[in-house]
């Protein structure tokens, strides 16, 4: 069995990145971000009304990460610390060697290789630091840039289950992707 430990918090860097800590001084990029409809159109998940909201969420997974349950980093620019989006991996599966990657970016920085950048860090920190054996993603159907992200990198997808969320009175369908790391 795998034995997690996010402290210190692991700060990433790329090229042009830098993946850090969210902390409360960064409520108003997250309310941004995350009160965006556009931003958040695939992912079943309430939107923040107000800064505190935004809080609130900070603080819930920060928590999450001190319990070792998640880590989850804010993407900026090494010259510019404002986060764009976010990325980390969560429900680990420490006894299987696995945890789901998830992402958002905002529609302000689409198709400028940004996330492409930031995922391929956090999957070499997976396999290499974390000691992971395979990395699970889980994107709508509809949200073609990001599975078409996922298979650009190598994730292959697992299965199409149907209607197997109910969100605001709908069901929605769920692709599964996966990642093995074969080194």
């Amino acid at each position: 069995m795998l034995h997690l430990n996010f402290s210190p918090f692991p700060i990433l860097e790329t090229d042009r990145l830098r993946l850090r800590q969210i902390v409360e001084t960064d409520a108003e990029q997250m309310f941004q971000l995350r009160s965006n409809p556009e931003t958040m159109q695939y992912i079943p998940r309430e939107l923040p009304k107000t800064i505190d909201d935004a809080i609130a969420h900070i603080n819930y997974m920060n928590d999450l990460r001190l319990n070792n349950e998640c880590v989850n980093w804010g993407i900026t620019f090494k010259d510019e610390d404002i986060i764009v989006g976010l990325i980390g991996y969560f429900r680990p599966k420490p006894e299987n060697h696995r945890a789901e990657i998830g992402y958002m970016l905002s529609p302000d920085y689409h198709g400028k290789g940004i996330m492409q950048e930031a995922l391929t860090r956090v999957i070499d920190y997976g396999f290499n630091d974390l000691k992971l054996h395979s990395i699970e993603a889980i994107t709508a159907p509809e949200n073609y840039a990001s599975w078409k992200l996922l298979e650009k990198n190598d994730f292959i997808r697992e299965g199409h289950f149907k209607e197997d969320t109910y969100w605001n009175g709908r069901y929605l369908d769920s692709y599964v992707y996966s990642l093995i790391n074969k080194k």
